[in-house]
């Protein structure tokens, strides 16, 4: 039997994730938390974080406001990935806000070459120090509208989860974020019910 390749990951996808609604728990409770998130998926180059974090000692009123745009567009992408009775309402606000962060952010689009030989694009921010910052989360939810993969997207069904996740399954069966944990523990409580 072939390895089972990963699920492809969405950066936007991950980002709605910040926010586990069932622990209430914010991975975003803070603008340096902001930042590590914004560093563990490799969305600041080299110094920017640091540069981030001395800005906003100097200006904690643009790092409140920075982190409250962040919180604000999350809302918006989890509006897009949720499927219900809202979901005209949710796309449009989603893309209000998508539109929003393309249209403020100044800066260059360029070519990165990655440490194991991939390329990748890099949009380089320029004047403010926080402009940008959810430049590459929008693209990547706009790549996911423009492809058509929202269909695709869906919530994990264990009542204590609700992770946002791409379905990429032939026949869009997929009902957990991840078989080993959830899909696991569902069906354990299912046996025990039985």
């Amino acid at each position: 039997m072939a390895p089972v390749s990963p699920p492809p990951i969405r950066l936007w996808l991950d980002f709605v994730n910040t926010e586990e609604r069932s622990a209430r728990r914010d991975a975003l409770g803070s603008f340096e938390a902001y930042v590590v998130w914004m560093e563990s998926h490799e969305l600041l180059r080299d110094e920017r974080g640091g540069l981030l974090r001395r800005r906003a000692q100097l200006q904690p009123a643009g790092a409140t406001a920075a982190l409250l745009e962040a919180r604000r567009v999350r809302a918006a992408l989890a509006l897009l990935a949720d499927r219900g009775p809202l979901a005209d309402r949710g796309r449009l606000v989603a893309l209000n806000e998508l539109n929003r962060i393309l249209g403020r952010s100044a800066g260059m689009r360029q070519i990165e070459e990655l440490e194991d030989g991939r390329f990748r694009w890099h949009f380089e921010p320029t004047g403010d120090a926080f402009a940008g910052l959810l430049l590459p989360v929008v693209e990547s939810a706009t790549e996911s509208l423009i492809s058509g993969e929202l269909a695709r997207v869906k919530r994990c069904a264990a009542a204590t989860c609700g992770t946002v996740f791409l379905d990429t399954t032939k026949n869009r069966s997929r009902r957990w974020c991840t078989m080993a944990a959830c899909g696991n523990r569902e069906k354990q409580r299912r046996a025990r019910r039985a």
